[in-house]
């Protein structure tokens, strides 16, 4: 029997189980139906950013930062952080909220700041930008590798004693009355644990609506065109363009083109396991018109390839970490695509809830995140509301 059994060997599975091994607890076992990093994590775009209105959800992602920094020293693997910083422009309509937001960041200890175009000139010079009226830039920021992430962390978590089982897919949460007491994998094996932590994504609300749980947790298909520039652009900040709705960052030497919100970013899907595999044309043409519109210095640009994954979307595009109604069950999921960057602090929220039932975060009030906030009214939103970005901020 293990103490804990955590579902899913995705960058939240792994994190959590990182957390509590620097807790000391090691008599952990992670099941996934696949491999580690194989879902939506391996899919993930891997921008790493402060850049929230929810002060927990930004202090997440700064307590974060300290990981991603020190990760390839301290787990001996390269994560593929690239710590090229991050840019964000918005038009006349979100000064007012953003400047408010910035404010909120920094009073967190968040290194952000206000600057004008001819520094973002200087950082994209192939980039039109008469149309933003203010920008910010943190220099912090970055991109990293959500695989590479999970593979690193998986690998110092077997170091230190803990069980990976890959190819296990858990079928039921095993209960007794009102605790749980382990689950039952495809093949009918029962894996005994005294705490479960349900992390598998969308993949988690089939595993806990029989226990009477409804997790409001939507799959969602995205869709993402990298572009080759044919020019070296160097290694500017990832850039998120709140005025054309994209973001935008480079991997070897590929511009990775996402839609922020509106066509081709937030299409809503039944089956997590059922989605094309490649961007439609009409998000490939999307895309290649607001590019060209916010890049026209990129003289002969040419497609490169489309990719595609799914997020696990809340009501309020903000995770749930929690307890249950059953003694010893947990849920960390619904991460609304902000997981990997706010992986490492969370796992360290969930083990906090799991062993605590609190957090010492700085910054972070765990029952921002419990599952009940929806049912009473209190879904976790931002105050400094962005026009046409609420999701994503």
């Amino acid at each position: 029997m293990s103490d804990i059994v955590i579902i899913g060997a995705g960058v939240i599975g792994v994190a959590t189980a990182h957390a509590l091994t620097a807790r000391g607890i090691t008599d952990i076992t992670i099941l996934d139906r696949d491999s580690v990093g194989s879902g939506g994590t391996g899919k993930s775009a891997g921008i790493v950013r402060c850049h929230y209105g929810v002060t927990s959800v930004a202090a997440l992602a700064l307590a974060s930062l300290e990981f991603f920094e020190n990760a390839e020293a301290e787990l001996g693997q390269d994560i593929g952080f690239e710590q090229v910083g991050y840019l964000v422009g918005v038009g006349p309509e979100n000064v007012e909220p953003f400047r408010a937001s910035l404010a909120n960041q920094r009073s967190l200890g968040v290194d952000t700041r206000e600057i004008g175009h001819d520094e973002v000139a200087a950082m994209w010079p192939t980039a039109y930008l008469d149309d933003f009226a203010t920008f910010c830039f943190e220099p912090r920021g970055g991109y990293g590798d959500g695989y590479a992430t999970a593979q690193a962390l998986a690998t110092s978590l077997k170091a230190k004693g803990v069980t990976i089982r890959q190819g296990a897919k858990v079928t039921e949460i095993v209960v007794d009355g009102d605790k749980v007491t382990g689950v039952r994998l495809a093949d009918g094996e029962v894996v005994p644990a005294g705490l479960v932590v349900v992390a598998a994504g969308a993949w988690s609300v089939p595993l806990v609506s029989p226990l009477g749980i409804t997790l409001p947790i939507q799959p969602i298909w995205v869709q993402e065109v990298l572009i080759d520039p044919a020019v070296d652009l160097g290694a500017p900040p990832v850039f998120s363009d709140l005025v054309s709705k994209q973001y935008v960052h480079l991997r070897g030497g590929e511009m990775l083109f996402g839609n922020s919100s509106g066509e081709g970013a937030m299409t809503p899907i039944d089956d997590p396991d059922v989605y094309p595999s490649r961007a439609t044309n009409e998000t490939v043409e999307l895309v290649v018109e607001k590019a060209m519109h916010r890049f026209p210095g990129i003289e002969d640009p040419r497609l490169a390839t489309t990719a595609t994954g799914v997020i696990d979307t809340t009501p309020d595009n903000n995770p749930i970490v929690s307890a249950t109604g059953y003694a010893g069950l947990f849920i960390a999921a619904g991460m609304s695509g902000h997981g990997f960057k706010i992986a490492p602090a969370l796992g360290r929220l969930m083990a906090d809830i799991m062993l605590d039932g609190d957090t010492t975060l700085p910054h972070v009030v765990a029952s921002e995140f419990r599952l009940s906030r929806y049912d009473d009214g209190e879904p976790l939103v931002s105050p400094f509301v962005y026009h046409g970005a609420t999701g994503i901020r």
